[in-house]
């Protein structure tokens, strides 16, 4: 059973920093695309960044501020977040794209960020 558990969320101000964490279970963690992917009320989710055998690559408006990384021993993926700005605030999604066995994508249950003064 595919498990993605978000957390790391909170409260910060403009300026200040974030990491989230997603710890996975349920599938091999190292050969998946792992995602993180932020939606606001009202939004499509949008893609903040993604790491893969491929490499890493992140949405314009974060890069520079936000780094994206994982462990495969922990079976873990991060994304650190830097110079926050109120409109990074979001719930943030973990998406793990699994393609071995097919093809299939799995979320987590989100994470809230809060960038306010």
């Amino acid at each position: 059973q595919v498990q993605l558990v978000e957390s790391g969320g909170g409260l910060v101000q403009p300026g200040g920093s974030l990491r989230l964490t997603c710890e996975a279970s349920g599938f091999t963690f190292s050969s998946a695309i792992m995602s993180w992917y932020r939606q606001i009320p009202g939004k499509e989710r949008e893609l903040v960044a993604v790491i893969g055998r491929a490499g890493i690559s992140s949405e314009d408006s974060v890069k520079g501020r936000f780094t994206i990384s994982r462990d495969n021993a922990r079976n873990t993926v991060y994304l650190q977040m830097n110079s926050l700005k109120p409109e990074d605030a979001a719930v943030y999604y973990c998406k793990a794209l699994i393609t071995s066995g097919g093809r299939a994508n799995y979320w987590g249950q989100g994470t809230q960020v809060t960038v306010s003064s």
